[in-house]
């Protein structure tokens, strides 16, 4: 059974992991003449407040959903169901996304009162993988510990899906990675 501790210390090892690769990765979406200026992503604590097992509510016929780009194109993923958790103790729900649905791998972007404040204005994402993300019993572990910036927040050389406006909460969720600054 994973302790408090062993929780922290793996998502803060998750972002040494990605501090590195993104400091020292040719495919790293920093640019290149901007690698030698980093010094690493900007994230809140790591907060258990933030981290929820809950159950996916799917839905019983999953709708295409389009979605804009970060330049101004549109891609389709399915509405695949919905979580509802409570942060400051607002109830929200939080909806879930397949780009494939022969694929288990869920996708959570999302829009919150801290997005263009002190995390990336477009939004952040989180992907949930099964075989890291869902219990035995079934449910997932939603965490925005585990939110980050789209690809699109260290260049424009990325087109970077947009969170749609059900995943726009009026909540702050101070969790997960911050604002990208050199």
């Amino acid at each position: 059974m994973e302790t408090a501790e062993d929780w922290t210390d793996a998502v803060e090892a998750q972002r040494r992991q990605k501090d590195r690769y993104f400091a020292e990765d040719p495919r790293s979406p920093i640019p290149e003449d901007q690698r030698a200026a980093f010094d690493g992503l900007n994230y809140y604590p790591v907060d258990p407040d933030y981290r929820f097992e809950v159950a996916l509510d799917v839905y019983d016929e999953p709708e295409v959903v389009v979605v804009g780009t970060s330049t101004d194109g549109e891609q389709e993923y399915l509405a695949w169901g919905e979580f509802t958790v409570e942060i400051d103790g607002e109830s929200i729900t939080v909806t879930a996304y397949k780009g494939d649905p022969e694929e288990d791998r869920l996708w959570v972007p999302f829009r919150d009162a801290t997005s263009g404040e002190e995390t990336y204005g477009a939004g952040r994402y989180i992907d949930l993988e099964p075989d890291h993300h869902r219990t035995d019993a079934g449910t997932w572990i939603l965490d925005f510990n585990e939110a980050y910036n789209p690809t699109c927040a260290y260049s424009d050389r990325y087109e970077c899906p947009l969170p749609p406006t059900e995943n726009w909460f009026e909540v702050r969720i101070e969790a997960g990675e911050k604002d990208f600054e050199l």
